[in-house]
């Protein structure tokens, strides 16, 4: 029998200074059996980062959600459609093969990866190249050490505040707070 994913609850106050978009997002999230707690906060951390395009993009008339994953390979960690149907941001995390990402690239109107992992450097120098000609792709570097600083902030049920100011987040409970630079690759 297949082990199934578990399931966390998020409740999430962003206040992203730098669009001027202030909510509170009610989320659920689906750990797949291999992924790991990082990986999953990783995925949160990307959604807050782009949840102003609810409003900036999708005028507030579209879905900023979690898909399938590692569960289904032809769906992103997270995806912004509007109204229509349209996928306007395909978000993705790890640091996949080309071909998955350049397909996603002509299903979305902006793909944006972010890699975190201690090797991301390698995988970046053998795909850069592969990826130079994807224009609507952006790829990000999360630190190492900021992506294993939010471990501890993974509970089944987590009450966070993430604040964006001048593109740096900060990510934090009654316990840890973290912050998050990313460095543009792409």
């Amino acid at each position: 029998m297949a082990i199934k994913s578990t399931i966390f609850k998020a409740n999430l106050q962003i206040a992203d200074i730098d669009h001027g978009y202030y909510a509170d997002h009610a989320l659920t999230l689906a750990r797949h059996p291999s992924e790991t707690d990082e990986r999953m906060l990783i995925r949160l951390v990307a959604l807050a980062m782009h949840a102003h395009q609810l409003v900036s993009v999708c005028q507030g008339d579209g879905t900023l959600a979690f898909g399938a994953g590692l569960s289904d390979p032809d769906e992103p960690d997270v995806w912004l459609k509007d109204f229509t149907g349209r996928i306007r941001l395909w978000l993705e995390v790890g640091q996949p093969e080309d071909k998955p990402l350049l397909k996603a690239c002509g299903k979305a109107d902006a793909v944006v990866l972010y890699c975190f992992n201690h090797a991301a450097e390698v995988w970046w120098r053998g795909m850069e190249n592969k990826l130079s000609r994807a224009r609507n792709l952006e790829v990000w570097r999360i630190p190492t050490d900021a992506a294993q600083a939010l471990i501890p902030l993974a509970q089944r049920s987590m009450q966070l505040q993430a604040t964006v100011q001048e593109g740096t987040l900060t990510l934090s409970d009654s316990a840890h707070s973290v912050v998050v630079e990313p460095v543009r690759w792409k």
